[in-house]
């Protein structure tokens, strides 16, 4: 059964779920994203997901948070800062755990795959070593529709830019799978890979349309060309 079959409405999701607080980190709807979890209280927490409706909510720890460690030892994307007080993001996105596979060292490979995101409300208190959260999926009851918007996406700048950013970079990509990717898949899979940080990540998350995510994918990657010498000088409209 697809995603889009399972979720139909808001009212098809729970009203709280287990949060993954993970500075630089975000998910959007349909992309996919590989998880290396080792603390304990999340392992527990993708224990009782995997148990009950394997849903968990991705979110990044507040500004405050991102400003008062910038220069932190912690790695971003390692998992979430110490604390169970941390003041959080207050859009999030929700996941669906598609797979996962225990290691001997302790260690869970998850693979998450975005439904709907969500606006975080009340944390719910409990005996659980995870925090859990009230939330509201309806305001962005599009999310569920799967494609939406994809027609007005500049599929050509976009992979233009994206070409020129890998080339001062000497990266490559498969673009033989890129090109066989819908625009959504397109934009919201290189939103959650892309390098920016903990600012840029929520502001693609928060994007309202899938057009406005794309323009704003381009514009960083402008940004970075222009600071690395790599632009070519010409501005994108």
């Amino acid at each position: 059964m697809k995603l889009t079959d399972r979720y139909q409405s808001p009212q098809d999701l729970p009203a709280s779920l287990p949060v993954f607080p993970l500075r630089g980190c975000i998910l959007l709807p349909r992309a996919g994203l590989p998880l290396n979890v080792f603390e304990p209280r999340y392992r527990a927490m993708f224990d009782d997901a995997i148990a009950n409706n394997r849903l968990v909510a991705i979110v990044q720890p507040s500004r405050a948070f991102t400003a008062a460690n910038d220069d932190s030892d912690e790695p971003i994307n390692s998992e979430s800062p110490q604390g169970s007080d941390v003041p959080l993001r207050p859009i999030a996105c929700i996941g669906r755990i598609m797979a996962f596979q225990e290691l001997d060292d302790g260690r869970m490979i998850v693979s998450l795959t975005g439904v709907i995101r969500c606006r975080l409300g009340d944390e719910i208190p409990g005996a659980k070593p995870y925090r859990t959260f009230r939330v509201q999926a309806e305001p962005f009851a599009a999310d569920l529709m799967a494609g939406k918007g994809e027609q007005d996406v500049p599929r050509e700048q976009l992979l233009a830019t994206l070409k020129r950013f890998l080339e001062t970079r000497n990266l490559k990509a498969d673009w033989q799978s890129i090109g066989r990717s819908g625009n959504e898949q397109l934009v919201n899979s290189l939103s959650v890979m892309s390098p920016y940080g903990p600012e840029e990540k929520q502001a693609l998350l928060e994007a309202d349309t899938l057009k406005a995510r794309a323009e704003m994918l381009i514009a960083l990657a402008e940004m970075e060309l222009a600071a690395s010498g790599g632009s070519s000088g010409s501005t994108l409209q």
